[in-house]
């Protein structure tokens, strides 16, 4: 019975970990003309889904969102609140659900280039989200929209993704050393 408390003890707190760091991975922030700041959330959000697996990953990022809409300063800029998630960058929170799923699930890939390409699949899911959403509430066309909300980002979104695989081998291998996870 004691084993099994700690288990859960330490996937709790590795989990709160994880919302954690996506939370500050918000707060290195570059605002831009058109709205949708630059941050690190993207790096965050696959890293958790890399490290964490479905299971804990969603719970970690939807904790994260609910923190934000509750009034915590944990979204781009120190904002919060409710408004921020029906804002112009609203659907790219949905978004990051269809991110982290992606990447949770193509860590069980035993290839790296397939653990990629699924994370790359759920980085395209999010920024579909993002631009549909921000079309809808700004009234430009999706084109338009992709130009102001997607196109700046998703390089260094790619890259994103792409380093947080790599890190996820390593972070996982750690975490396993380190507290059993």
């Amino acid at each position: 019975m004691k084993s099994s408390v700690r288990r859960s003890t330490v996937h709790i707190a590795v989990t709160a970990l994880f919302t954690a760091l996506i939370a500050v991975s918000a707060f290195v922030t570059i605002p831009l003309p058109g709205g949708v700041p630059v941050t690190l959330q993207t790096l965050a959000v696959a890293l958790t889904g890399y490290c964490l697996g479905v299971k804990r990953a969603v719970p970690a990022l939807l904790a994260y969102i609910l923190l934000g809409a509750a009034g915590a300063p944990v979204f781009s800029g120190f904002q919060s609140g409710p408004a921020v998630l029906v804002g112009k960058t609203g659907g790219f929170f949905v978004g990051f659900v269809f991110l982290v799923v992606a990447c949770a699930l193509g860590s069980k890939c035993g290839n790296k280039v397939l653990q990629i390409a699924v994370g790359l699949l759920g980085l395209l899911l999010c920024h579909l989200t993002g631009v549909l959403w921000f079309a809808h509430l700004t009234g430009t066309g999706v084109w338009a929209s992709a130009a102001a909300a997607s196109l700046p980002f998703l390089l260094k979104d790619t890259v994103c993704v792409v380093v947080s695989m790599f890190l996820s081998l390593r972070l996982r291998r750690a975490l396993k050393t380190v507290v059993g996870f």
